[in-house]
């Protein structure tokens, strides 16, 4: 892999959003630019039970009906793991814009989760947003950050990786 041609952002950037009265709500950001097409990346992007092939992040994705996963996070500190079930929805699927919603059915309510995945072709190369908010703590504090911006990196390398060698 040439990673030459791969323009990657200096890091991932996390901050949190809202007040105390609206609830805590954290958006992460991410991009990546590969020497693809649109047609090569988003089979991996469309379809949650691609993400453990490349995003070490996300430990499983299973469906669980039409457009929905249930999916586990999980992220290892040392010997500590922490990990966080959700059931996911794809809302939106346009060619150049995909996103997922938590969609749980167990009749509780909880924390938001959405994952927005935009597409943009430039020529031969394909530069893709990700933006990712989500409620409560579970990834934010310090080393939770850390180790979920590491995921991150990993999981861009992991993804430009597959496509610039897949023949999808």
């Amino acid at each position: 892999m040439n990673l030459e041609a791969v323009s990657w952002p200096a890091h991932s950037a996390t901050r949190t959003v809202g007040s105390a009265d609206e609830g805590r709500l954290v958006k992460t950001e991410a991009v990546l630019e590969a020497p693809a097409s649109i047609t090569r990346l988003r089979p991996y992007v469309v379809d949650l039970a691609e993400y453990p092939k490349w995003m070490p992040l996300v430990h499983r994705a299973t469906p669980a009906g039409p457009c929905a996963w249930d999916v586990e996070l999980r992220a290892k500190v040392g010997p500590f793991a922490r990990s966080k079930r959700l059931r996911m929805e794809r809302t939106t699927d346009s060619p150049q814009l995909i996103v997922f919603e938590r969609r749980e059915t167990d009749g509780h309510e909880h924390s938001p989760w959405r994952m927005t995945c935009t597409m943009v072709e430039h020529g031969e190369s394909v530069s893709m947003r990700v933006e990712l908010f989500y409620g409560g703590g579970l990834w934010t504090g310090g080393i939770l950050e850390r180790v979920l911006a590491d995921h991150i990196e990993r999981g861009r390398e992991n993804l430009v990786a597959l496509v610039t060698r897949s023949g999808r």
